[in-house]
Order: structure tokens, then sequence, then C-alpha cells
């Protein structure tokens, strides 16, 4: 497996003590900061287009921007590592997120902002699997699995905190600074990096560049995210511009798999997917973490739109989440080497399942404290999931193609952050509509509520409101509890599937267990 096979090729040996925290700290502060840039933005979306003088519409562009560089860049990095090798690629993108990053915080017109947003997420796409390929470099064997658990717990927390610290920014210091708090970071790592990860550059290779692959991979990708970003505003495939850029992608994504697979030189190693367990993995991170970003977009929607939640309110309560998987991250990196981790990835998701489907019973008479219990509950069961993830499905790939592996795992992850966004947020305001014309269709007796409305002082109009108040309330909290029961559904059969992952015999021995 690859954990073993890494741990005794020849090169430099393993980091321990001070140094090897340092790696750590530089690698997941990396992570994060480039995760946390896919949804920091969202928030400052109309503070940025007001500023602007732009609709909000145009202001999404900010996000789309980035999302699309960063979605294209992610699968590339096995070709960067090896042409460019792995710290000068990592450095080099740290540094340059952090002045791309000063750059649109000083940003002065819109066109300027998407500009250096897609010079960012060009930026940012290589830190996240460049910092797991690094990680699992400088790691001891014995340390491994406990440094992809604190590496992993910055994949969690980034969407969670990236919300709340974008509205703090946007609503107390201006909205530049949910750009300008990249650059310290991005300076600490790209400077600690060369002093601590210099001795761990691979010799480089130089493969030829593979234009055809380059050119499609940028239009589907483009398109698809092009999609998701505004098919709810565009009303999906009612809309022919929607459709176009929809059919783009689909003809793309078959151009681009028939040309990778037969190219002597891909930009993207496709085969890399031969591995049973690596597939299957990334096949259920892809669900599993539609559900997980999917939840941390409705849960705040239904609370501000139905709970009347302010945006600090429904921040705090998502904090429960973090705050939760904080605590359990380092407990479930320990328990890897010692049980079977596809035990440990199906009951985790078990327990999202069944806090997904306990949402199903919420109802509009909750208290802030009633609601606390179900984000801890989600907050211990993704842990659980994600940080055998990574190990399992990094083991099942060889040494040379870990680079490639983390790159295409990155891509979908993102790619499955786009994809909820859109689609669960659609189907929750598609099943609001439902419901609600199915509750209006259905009310009794409304002449006698109008009747108590007018004794109540109320005119015609305002008590027509109010009924139709009532009945548009009900219908968001069922269509949320309808998402939901999907969504626990999807990842029950998730945690199911775990088991098709086969054994990862070596798995134990490259964690503590031994």
């Amino acid at each position: 497996m690859a954990a073993d096979a890494m741990t005794s090729r020849a090169g430099p040996a393993p980091l321990h003590g001070l140094a090897f925290a340092a790696a750590i700290g530089v690698l997941a502060m990396a992570n994060f900061m480039a995760v946390l840039d896919m949804t920091i933005v969202n928030v400052s979306v109309p503070h940025i287009a007001g500023s602007m003088a732009v609709s909000v519409n145009e202001g999404t562009w900010a996000i789309t921007s980035y999302s699309i560089a960063e979605a294209v860049m992610v699968p590339l990095t096995g070709w960067l590592a090896q042409r460019f090798g792995p710290v000068r690629v990592f450095t080099t993108a740290a540094l340059g997120f952090g002045i791309c990053s000063l750059l649109c915080g000083l940003a002065v017109n819109m066109p300027m902002l998407v500009t250096l947003r897609i010079l960012q997420g060009l930026m940012g796409g290589p830190l996240m699997p460049m910092s797991q390929t690094l990680l699992l470099r400088v790691a001891p064997p014995e340390k491994r699995n406990m440094a992809l658990g604190l590496w992993t717990m910055t994949t969690i927390l980034g969407p969670i905190a990236g919300p709340v610290l974008g509205g703090i920014f946007s609503d107390s210091w201006g909205w530049p600074w949910a750009f300008f708090i990249n650059v310290p970071v991005a300076i600490i790592c790209s400077t600690l990096a060369v002093r601590i990860l210099a001795k761990y550059e691979t010799p480089t290779t130089q493969r030829p560049i593979d234009y055809v692959g380059l050119g499609l991979l940028i239009a589907w990708v483009g398109a698809l995210q092009i999609v998701f970003d505004n098919g709810e505003n565009d009303d999906w495939f009612q809309s022919g511009f929607i459709v176009t850029f929809a059919l783009i992608a689909l003809v793309g994504f078959i151009c681009f798999l028939a040309w990778e697979l037969t190219d002597e030189h891909p930009i993207v190693d496709l085969k890399i997917f031969r591995h049973r367990g690596f597939t299957i993995a990334t096949v259920a991170m892809f669900f599993a973490f539609s559900s997980f970003m999917g939840s941390n977009v409705l849960i705040p929607l239904w609370l501000q739109t139905n709970m009347a939640y302010t945006a600090t309110t429904a921040g705090q309560m998502m904090a429960f989440n973090g705050l939760v998987a904080v605590c359990v991250a380092p407990i479930a990196a320990n328990l890897i080497g010692k049980i079977d981790p596809r035990l440990m990835m199906s009951t985790g998701l078990a327990i999202v399942a069944l806090d997904t489907f306990w949402r199903t019973t919420f109802n509009t008479d909750m208290t802030f404290w009633e609601l606390v219990p179900a984000q801890m509950a989600l907050g211990f069961g993704m842990p659980l999931f994600f940080i055998p993830l990574m190990s399992i499905s990094m083991s099942s790939v060889q040494p040379e193609e870990t680079a490639s592996a983390a790159g295409l795992f990155g891509f979908l992850r993102t790619t499955a952050g786009a994809f909820a966004t859109g689609v669960i947020v659609f189907a929750w305001r598609d099943a609001t509509v439902q419901n609600h014309a199915e509750i209006a269709g259905a009310l009794n007796n409304t002449s006698k509520t109008l009747a108590q409305l007018h004794a109540a002082g109320q005119s015609t109009q305002q008590a027509l409101m109010s009924v139709d108040n009532m009945v548009q309330t009900q219908s968001v909290m069922l269509g949320t509890n309808n998402i939901f029961a999907a969504v626990a559904v999807i990842v029950a059969c998730v945690s199911a599937g775990i088991w098709l992952i086969p054994k990862p015999k070596k798995l134990a021995r490259a964690g503590g267990g031994h």
C-alpha cells in the first residue's frame, strides 16, 4: 500500500518534535485558508455589490469566478507536482494566494475583482491536495493518521467558519477584510514551508503539456460551475442559458474522458480509478460531502427565513457543529489502526443519517437549545467518516500517484459542494411552493379564521396576509423536513456502501497501532 511504500522509500527522514508540529500547522493552515475562501465571500456579496454599484446577481460572479478557477486547478495538481515539484508548487501557491487576496481587498470595480478572484482560485486550487500530499511525506508512519486527522478537521471546519467570519467582517470592518485575513496566514505558510519542507522536494520530470485535455477540462468544469451558480436564479432548465451550458458541460465531459483515457501524457491521470478502494471512497465522499454541505446551506436558510434568527444567531447555531468536530477529530485519528476504518466510516454516517432523520420531526416551536443537540450530533458523526476516509483513500493508490489522487479527490469534493448547494436550495424552494399550494387547498373554516382576525382589528387585506404567512411558515417547515428525509436516505445508503471498500490490511501498520 501507499503508506508502507512511502515509509520505506529512499528520501529524507520524517519530521519529529517541534519541526513536525510546525509542518502540520503550516499545511493545515494552508488547507483551511483555501477551503474557507470557498464560502467566506458568500455572505459578503450584498456588501460587495453595494460598494461597487452592481446588482447582487452580478456580485455573485465574485463567487463563481473563484470556484471555476479552483475547480480547474485542483485536478491538475498531480501534473504540476511532477513538472515543478510539490514543495515548490505549494510554496508558490500559498504566496500567490496571499498576494491575490490582498489585491482582491483593494479592488475598486467588479471586473477587477472578478479577474483577481480567478487568479486567487488558480492559486488556491493546489493548496488542498498539495498540503495533503506533503503531510503524508513528512509524517512518521506512527503519526500519519493523527496528522491526517488534524488536516481533515480544517476541511470540515472551513465551510462552517466561512459564512460566520464573512458576516462578522462585512458587518464590522467591511468586506475587504474577508480577503485581507488571508494575507498574514499566506506569509506564514509560505515562509515556514521554505524553511521546513525544502528537503522534501522531489525530482521533476519534463512532461509535455496536454493542451487538448486542459482546454476540455476548462470548458466542461467552467460550464458546469456556471450551471450550479446560476441555475436557481434562472429557473434551471426552463432557461435556454442554463440548458446551453449544461449541454456544453455534458459534451465537454464526455470528450474529456475519452481524451484523457487514451492520451499518452494526460494532464489528469484518470487511471487512478482502477483502484477499487480509491474509487468507492471517492464516490462515498462525493455523496457524504454533498449532504454535509447541503445541511450547512439549508440549516442557516431555514433558521433565518422561518425561525426569525439573525445571521449572527444562525452562525452561533452552526458553531456547535464545529466545536464538537474539533473534539472528536483527534479521537477518530487515534482510532485508525486500532479498529477497522470502514466500521468508523459506516458508524459516522449512520449517526449523521439518524440525526438527519430526526430533523424531519422538527417544528416551528423549537427553541435554540432544543436545536443544538442535532448540530452536535452532526459534528460528532462527520469526523468519524472523513478522517478514516482520507487514510483509506490515499493508502489505496501507489506512492507516485498520491498527488494525482489527492487532486482528483479534492476536485470531486469541490464539485460536491457546488452540486449540493444548487440542488438542495432548488429542491427546498420547490418543495415549499408545492406544500404551500397543498396546504392552501386543504384549509377549512377560512372564513371563521378571517372573522376572528377582523375582530382582532385587522383589515381584510391584513387578515389575508396573516393567513398566508401562517401557511407559508408551515410550508417552509414541511419543505425543510422533506429535504432532510431525502438526505437521510442518501446518507444511510452511503453508510451501507462503505463495506464495498476492500479491507485495508496494511492501513493499520501505517497508524499508531504498532
